[in-house]
């Protein structure tokens, strides 16, 4: 067979959340024996001139004595990753003569080589899969892959363990056994993302762990319902991350476009993918010393961060007021927008992050602010510069403020500006000391009636309403213009805090199952935007 001397195999950069073509062309020339890499190489990818040269003699190939060149095109794109070993190794194997280039056409692939020639898992296969998926071609990727790939149906992909046996498979030695497409897998029964008793081994927290609380309960299904953003505020021991906790299991599955999306952004992190839980919403919960760039995304090479990690599910911040104002700050774009943009000097990304945020924190530095015993021993001075770390643009994008009593006090005393148990809607049951709590299966029944009201009527949550649309959906119930106003005046509301309030009582008029806004559900909603 007469040696090519220049071969082409094609593969991907990942560049933030994007798969970027490359062309990993190979030439081998007269000369001294030499292996360069050029085309803005990193220095894991210039390391792969030793792991290609051993792992092709470790699988039974000749390594070319010749001048080789590998270009990584296009030139001006950084590269990094190892996944550009087993395109380099295809390379020279098809420039010199090895394997017969007809079945490398319209084939893209990406794989690290071990030195004895096995291929290892890579980091971005998912995002790879994807848009490859989207111009039609196939993708060779290493086999440990495969059962990712099977559950979010890439039949067009092809896997392999080995070197050897890509070799083999190129020169028609196993047409049906190592590459062939991946099959669908049957994701199992789904009713394991639906269970939420202990005793069949699911971890999704119960709403009936909770003592009292009612009315946060409550806000934590109004939260839920309608896709707002929460604070949870009281004294330490009443239950604040005890309820952030229970939020997603009241959410509803993902869909599966939903769950692929949450797996790329995993796979772009180098994250492992629960396969079995992949329908459950994500659930992060950074600590408070997370910089901002583990927050929103970021480093070399970029990588996604802390809220595009929990798109299409929860993020929670316990001790708010204790995350840096730069991590905080950050926050607002992404709550506003839902994905969040990352520059910086050698390249720029943009990352989903639709996610929902429920975050708690102390009253005041000791926590004990207007508890009764012991009392809190802060100074005013202290307080006000302990709330201060809240800058109030970030405070107008937080749709709910939730005051929790310590315990003692929490089945006897309601929220101040909501309603009392005794006139609670019958939506919203509310349970008392005397009653078993209500379970989140119970709880979340609710919430995904008011969903499916929203989804019929808007195609989205309330909380992702604009102005406008907010407006055509809130009905013609009396005085619910004047008292907006009032509520608006009262409290001193942003434009912005003004529509998030409407945003919620939206939500209140769905979980009761009215077609309008009532007055009623204003104040309430209203009652919620007290901060402190």
């Amino acid at each position: 067979m007469e040696p090519l001397r220049l071969a082409t195999i094609h593969s991907r950069a990942l560049v933030g959340a994007q798969a970027i073509p490359v062309a990993v062309e190979v030439h081998l020339g007269n000369g001294l024996p030499q292996f360069q890499i050029v085309g803005l190489p990193d220095t894991e990818v210039r390391e792969s001139r030793e792991r290609v040269r051993v792992a092709l003699q470790a699988s039974g190939f000749e390594f070319p004595q010749r001048r080789i060149t590998v270009n990584l095109a296009p030139a001006d794109l950084p590269k990094r990753s190892g996944h550009f070993d087993l395109p380099m190794a295809l390379g020279l194997l098809l420039a010199s003569g090895q394997l017969p280039p007809q079945r490398a056409v319209g084939l893209e692939c990406a794989g690290e080589l071990a030195l004895d020639g096995r291929l290892r898992p890579v980091r971005g296969a998912l995002a790879m899969a994807g848009a490859v998926a989207s111009g039609g071609q196939k993708l060779l990727l290493p086999a440990d892959h495969a059962p990712i790939l099977c559950a979010f149906g890439f039949t067009h992909t092809f896997v392999a363990s080995t070197l050897a046996m890509v070799g083999e498979w190129m020169k028609g030695e196993r047409p049906d056994l190592a590459l062939r497409p991946v099959a669908p897998a049957d994701p199992g029964p789904e009713s394991l993302d639906l269970q939420f008793s202990k005793s069949d081994g699911t971890l999704i927290p119960d709403l009936a762990d909770v003592r009292g609380q009612q009315q946060a309960r409550h806000a934590l299904e109004v939260a839920a319902a309608g896709g707002h953003s929460l604070v949870l505020h009281g004294p330490p021991g009443c239950g604040k991350t005890l309820l952030a906790e229970r939020l997603p299991g009241l959410l509803p599955d993902l869909t599966p476009a939903e769950a692929l999306a949450c797996a790329v952004q995993r796979s772009l992190a180098g994250l492992p993918i629960d396969l079995p839980r992949r329908h459950l919403r994500p659930f992060r919960r950074p600590h408070h010393t997370t910089p901002v760039k583990a927050m929103i995304g970021g480093g070399h090479p970029l990588r996604p961060g802390e809220v595009t990690l929990a798109h299409h599910g929860v993020l929670l911040l316990d001790e708010l007021p204790e995350f840096s104002r730069p991590s905080l700050e950050a926050l607002r774009e992404p709550l506003q927008s839902g994905e969040v943009h990352v520059s910086r000097v050698y390249a720029s990304a943009r990352y989903p992050a639709r996610f929902q945020l429920v975050a708690t924190m102390n009253p005041c530095p000791c926590g004990r602010s207007g508890a009764m015993v012991p009392p809190c021993a802060c100074t005013p001075a202290r307080i006000r510069a302990y709330r201060a770390r809240l800058s109030q643009p970030l405070l107008d994008r937080i749709d709910l403020w939730v005051p929790l009593l310590p315990l003692a006090d929490a089945s006897d005393r309601a929220h101040p500006g909501g309603v009392s148990p005794a006139s609670a809607p019958a939506s919203a049951p509310v349970s008392t000391s005397a009653s078993a709590p209500e379970s989140t299966a119970t709880v979340r029944v609710r919430v995904l009636q008011a969903r499916a009201r929203q989804a019929a009527r808007q195609g989205c949550l309330n909380a992702h309403l604009d102005a406008g649309a907010l407006r055509h959906t809130l009905g013609q119930a009396p005085d619910l213009a004047a008292a907006w106003e009032r509520c608006e005046q009262g409290l001193h509301l942003s434009a912005r805090g003004a529509i998030r309030l409407l945003a919620v009582a939206r939500t209140l008029a769905d979980l009761a199952g009215q077609e309008a806004v009532a007055v009623d559900d204003l104040y309430q909603a209203a009652g919620w935007r007290r901060m402190f």
